[in-house]
Order: C-alpha cells, then sequence, then structure tokens
C-alpha cells in the first residue's frame, strides 16, 4: 500500500487525498512501511529520508528497482538538477522515463517546490504534441522522482539539427504547426513554457512509417501558470532569471509578466534556427544577444535562406517583434500563418480546431 506525503509540512496520510488539508499543497506518493504492532493512524510523520542518503544514489539506479514499482534499466541522460532514466513499471510492464531530483537539491525545498510545481501543472496536461507527467513520488529513502509516460523513442530537435543542418521548409513547418498545436493546448489552461528551445521538443517518427516526425513539446519545468498565487511567484522572484537566454523573448528579459506571446516569441527563434542553423539576434555572448533582442531588430531570414517562402519570413518576422502587442496572440495565429502559402485542402486552423476539441 502507498500513502502520499505533503512535502511541505511533512505529513503523511493514508487515504486517497491529492492535497493536504492542512496548507493546501499537492501530495507526492511514498512507499507506505509494514505497520507496526501498534495502533495505526491517518496521519504520521515521515522517516527521516534524508540522513544517511548517498549523494550518488540518485546517479546510479540503473538495473535497481525503485520504490517497489519501477525496474530501472539504464541512465538516459543528465542535467543540473536531475537525472533522467528508462524503466519498466512492474504492473503494467509498460516503458516509461522517470526524472529523479538529485540528492544535493531534494533538501532545498525551493528545488522541491519546483519539481512539485512542473508534475501539478503537466498532469494537467493532455494531447498528443505534450509529453505527459502520470505522477510524482518518493521512495522510501528519500528519492523524488516523476514519472513520463511512455517513453518516446525519437531525438531531440537540437540532435536533429546538429547531425542534418537547417531543415527541409516543408519538414520544418509541420514540426512548428504540431508544435503550435501543443502550446496552444497549454495555453488554454493559463500554462505558459517560459523555456521553449530546440532540447525541449522531441521528434518522434510516425507509425505510417513515411518519413514523417510527431513533434512533442516537453519540460515544463519552467511552466508558470498565468493566475498564479503569491507562493508560486515568490520562486521567480529571486533576481535569477529562468530560462534559456538565447530563446527568451525581451518581457522574459526584464522580468515582466509573461503570456502565450513569450512562447510565441521563443518559437519563431526555434524556427528561425531550424531553417537557417543561426539564430537571429547576433552576439558575442548571450548577454550580447540579449541586449541585442532589447534594442534591435532580427536578421531578414531571406538573407540566410532566399528559398524561404514570403508568408513564412512574415510570420516569423511578427512573431519575432519585441513589443508582444504586435506579435501573434495565440499559436493557433502562428501556425495559420506559417501554412498561409500552402494550398492544401482545409486549412491549418481547421486542423487545429480539431485537435483542440
Amino acid at each position: 500500500m502507498n500513502e502520499r506525503r505533503c512535502p511541505k509540512c511533512g505529513s503523511v496520510y493514508t487515504d486517497t487525498a491529492r492535497f493536504c488539508p492542512k496548507d493546501g499543497t499537492m501530495l507526492v506518493e511514498v512507499q507506505a512501511k509494514p505497520p507496526s504492532s501498534g495502533s495505526g493512524t491517518a496521519v504520521r510523520q515521515p522517516p527521516n529520508s534524508g540522513k544517511g542518503l548517498g549523494l550518488d544514489r540518485a546517479s546510479t539506479l540503473s538495473n535497481q528497482m525503485l520504490d517497489a514499482r519501477y525496474q530501472v534499466l539504464k541512465k538516459l541522460g543528465e542535467g543540473g538538477m536531475s537525472y533522467v532514466y528508462l524503466a519498466k513499471e512492474i504492473s503494467s510492464d509498460e516503458t516509461v522515463a522517470i526524472k529523479v531530483l538529485s540528492p544535493r537539491l531534494a533538501s532545498d525545498k525551493s528545488s522541491v517546490e519546483r519539481l512539485r510545481r512542473e508534475a501539478g501543472l503537466a498532469m494537467r496536461l493532455d494531447h498528443p504534441n505534450v509529453c505527459r507527467i502520470l505522477r510524482l513520488g518518493e521512495s522510501e529513502d528519500g528519492l523524488i522522482y516523476l514519472v513520463v509516460m511512455p517513453f518516446l523513442k525519437g531525438e531531440l530537435l537540437s540532435d536533429r539539427e546538429v547531425k542534418g543542418g537547417p531543415m527541409n521548409l516543408a519538414a520544418g513547418i509541420e514540426v512548428l504547426r504540431q508544435v503550435c498545436a501543443g502550446l496552444h493546448h497549454a495555453h488554454e489552461l493559463q500554462i505558459i513554457h517560459r523555456d521553449l528551445k530546440p532540447e525541449n521538443v522531441m521528434l518522434v517518427p510516425d507509425d505510417d512509417d513515411d518519413g514523417t516526425d510527431h513533434a512533442v513539446v516537453m519540460d515544463f519545468g519552467l511552466a508558470k501558470e498565468r493566475r498564479a498565487d503569491p507562493a508560486i511567484a515568490k520562486l521567480t522572484a529571486t533576481g535569477i532569471i529562468l530560462g534559456t537566454p538565447e530563446f527568451m523573448s525581451p518581457e522574459q528579459i526584464r522580468g515582466k509578466p509573461l503570456d502565450a506571446r513569450s512562447d510565441i516569441y521563443a518559437l519563431g527563434i526555434v524556427a528561425f534556427e531550424m531553417f537557417t542553423g543561426k539564430l537571429p539576434f547576433q552576439g558575442r555572448n548571450a548577454q550580447e544577444m540579449m541586449i541585442a533582442r532589447l534594442r534591435g531588430q532580427p536578421t531578414p531570414i531571406r538573407q540566410l535562406r532566399t528559398d524561404t517562402p514570403p508568408a513564412v519570413e512574415k510570420a516569423l518576422t511578427k512573431a519575432l517583434q519585441t513589443n508582444p502587442d504586435d506579435r501573434y496572440t495565440t499559436a493557433v495565429e502562428f501556425a495559420e500563418a506559417l501554412s498561409a502559402g500552402e494550398s492544401s485542402g482545409g486549412g491549418l486552423f481547421g486542423k487545429l480546431k480539431e485537435r483542440f476539441k
């Protein structure tokens, strides 16, 4: 039997509640210990999971069991905050990807809160072009993890760009359409990604084996609700710019409130790089490129790629406007503009509306 623990106050509950009745924090699942001989209680304090936990435990989970639920197969990658593993869920035999928070950060309340928030937001997302997060759990020995299902067998857009160089225009526009569809779903739920970049887009080969790709937007780790409560707002009001400098919108650089138009700007930079292999704003370092975004104009894409259709150039120019009021209001509008020169029946707008039903 599994229990649920409040990461804020530490109380553990044996029922199926999703939020702590004391402070409203979303509960995380923990493996319950065998019952003792004494009488039980609905609420207890969790074991001291942090002490004695080796710092390398999260980095060496390959070929081990996690939380008596998952057989960890191999490590897929790692970042500053977490390790990602390929695993198999014992009960369903389903292959999943699992993100495990580094123990160095597990004791940091803001890091745990950020991961909890990522799970809480992403579990609301259910769309073919968004990577789903199914649950947030905590093992008995204190490892905090996210379960992502299913495991996506594809390659990152960033890796595709390194291997193949600038992308074919038709294929690239289709990728952008699908990213727009996933972003629009999030935006409809008042969720802004805030860290859109090629490393956060997975290209998965379609099942029909016709050489086309299915684009999936991943890692809502910096995602933020537009209607965020003060506690969440405090997490990003630390004086540190969160996000990837090369793809930040001007308002994100300035620390201003963000909405869907910020993600559209970032996607415009992703598109520019995807088609040219270069960024639209030049500089010797990230700081200079951020200044260029605040003060300058992007390089016209047709200077670097002369076969770019005028409709695509016009769409990217509008998406990359410094003032958010001058950009597209929704990702659907951006997708429709990218496709304006195509003669496919029905139009993208109708297809996207069908996806959003």
